[in-house]
């Protein structure tokens, strides 16, 4: 029987999973919101499906793996929103089910340790809308539901190089600020040693080893690029956007010791030097 993966929201993480899939010939199916981009997962082997819009019903049937990256919005989870039906009548049909949340959903932790136990206390509304779209999930009886809680994300087409190549990357310190961050390769492997050992009901941290200042980061990168280091910034005079400012909320070093002991998964960047190393050789050599 061939494995089909049902990818919702085909994005930047999606693919990168996908990428590892296709080579050991899986069906991978995706859905956009963009008719630009089914010619690129056309391309790449991947079935498009132009959605919300289309029939989602025959690709369900067909689907063995399900995987949903769409953000919440004002009503919540748009998928459950359409299909929550549809998917649970076909629970049992599903050997595997990923939900990719976000780490915001434990809140501030004013720079201390969580894991997933920790209780949820979201405090943007970003994190408040991720809390109740796991929850939602969580809910359809009989679903084989993973919940991946990613970091910050980054890789290639999103790092930190562009932004200190064209003098908009700033240095805002905040004391006691920390971010935890995750390597997308990394994410595609965790999500597929999960669907080589399917757990339902698991939750899993998907971060590096490496809890840093944001400022560091940055820092690195211009190292790297034989170019200035930014000026510091005071988090609390610096000029901000209110989008920008949320970001520094909440503060929290996220544990990531479950995706190894249960998973077995060996890190390919443990920290963001490594991560930030790779991406900068590839970089300079073209790749």
């Amino acid at each position: 029987m061939t494995q089909t993966l049902l990818s919702f929201g085909h994005g930047y993480s999606a693919q990168a999973l996908g990428r590892l899939l296709l080579p050991r010939d899986w069906r991978v199916i995706g859905t956009t919101r963009s008719e630009d981009r089914t010619a690129a997962f056309e391309n790449a082997g991947i079935e498009a499906h132009i959605w919300p819009g289309a029939d989602m019903r025959p690709a369900l049937d067909a689907a063995t793996h399900l995987l949903i990256s769409t953000a919440p919005d004002a009503v919540g989870d748009p998928v459950l929103a359409e299909l929550r039906d549809e998917i649970a009548k076909r629970a049992g049909q599903f050997a595997w089910v990923g939900y990719l949340s976000t780490t915001g959903v434990y809140g501030d932790h004013q720079g201390g340790w969580v894991d997933e136990n920790t209780p949820l206390t979201p405090a943007t509304k970003r994190g408040i809308a991720r809390m109740k779209a796991e929850a939602a999930w969580s809910a359809i009886d009989g679903l084989p539901l993973h919940i991946f809680r990613l970091a910050g994300i980054y890789g290639p087409g999103r790092g930190p190089f562009a932004k200190v190549r064209n003098g908009t990357a700033r240095r805002i310190i905040k004391q006691g600020q920390v971010f935890s961050r995750t390597h997308v390769a990394d994410i595609a492997r965790v999500l597929d040693a999960s669907i080589q050992q399917p757990n339902a009901g698991a939750i899993y941290n998907v971060c590096d080893n490496d809890p840093a200042p944001p400022e560091d980061v940055i820092a690195y990168a211009a190292e790297l690029l034989g170019m200035p280091i930014p000026e510091a910034e005071d988090f609390a005079t610096a000029d901000m956007t209110p989008m920008a400012r949320s970001f520094y909320a909440e503060s929290k070093k996220v544990s990531n010791d479950r995706i190894k002991s249960e998973l077995g998964v060996d890190l390919l960047y443990p920290d963001y030097r490594s991560g930030l190393n790779a991406l900068f050789a590839a970089e300079t050599s073209g790749e």
